[in-house]
């Protein structure tokens, strides 16, 4: 046997339990992050929608590699203003002739419209690409494990790399 094909054979070796360890973990991020991309994972404000617990964690693991879920503390009445538009208060002016009273019972709901201000993109047909590209990935790694196993010489060496690709990170998360 030559040393080419040796090398080759023995990368293809390499290729197949790699991509068998870690299609588990690729299943996991494409279905999280496909369920991220419509936001499903936290609540917006506005929104009565509260995500269900597991999703809530699932997402916090894809990206924060952690199933504890900060809490965060409500922001107080006066501070919700200047938090939804921070530099509101810096970019327009007070009026000349208005009082502070008439300025603090300006709804402070409604958004303030600037002559330069872009109009909103649709972020939707970007939403649904990354859906369809989280679906081709889930395709193409369930695609790819039932070759591996179908095709396989060896059946129980790809079980337990399968087995250690999903016991490992949840070992992992007990650190």
């Amino acid at each position: 046997m030559s040393l080419s094909h040796h090398f080759l054979r023995s990368t293809r070796t390499i290729h197949l339990y790699l991509g068998v360890f870690t299609a588990p973990m690729l299943l996991f991020f494409a279905i999280t992050g496909g369920l991220q991309s419509f936001s499903l994972h936290e609540t917006t404000r506005g929104s009565s929608y509260t995500p269900p617990a597991w999703l809530a964690s699932m997402a916090q693991l894809h990206k924060k590699q952690t199933i504890v879920i900060p809490v965060r503390r409500p922001r107080s009445p006066e501070a919700q203003p200047a938090a939804t538009n921070p530099g509101a208060a810096a970019i327009i002016p007070p009026q000349a002739g208005t009082s502070a009273e008439a300025r603090a019972t300006t709804p402070s709901n409604q958004p303030v419209e600037r002559a330069d201000a872009k109009p909103k993109r649709n972020l939707l047909p970007m939403k649904i690409f990354f859906a369809l590209v989280s679906l081709g990935l889930l395709t193409s790694v369930l695609s790819g494990l039932y070759m591996a196993w179908r095709f396989s010489r060896k059946p129980r060496l790809f079980s337990v790399t399968l087995f250690a690709g999903i016991i490992v990170p949840l070992l992992l998360l007990l650190f």
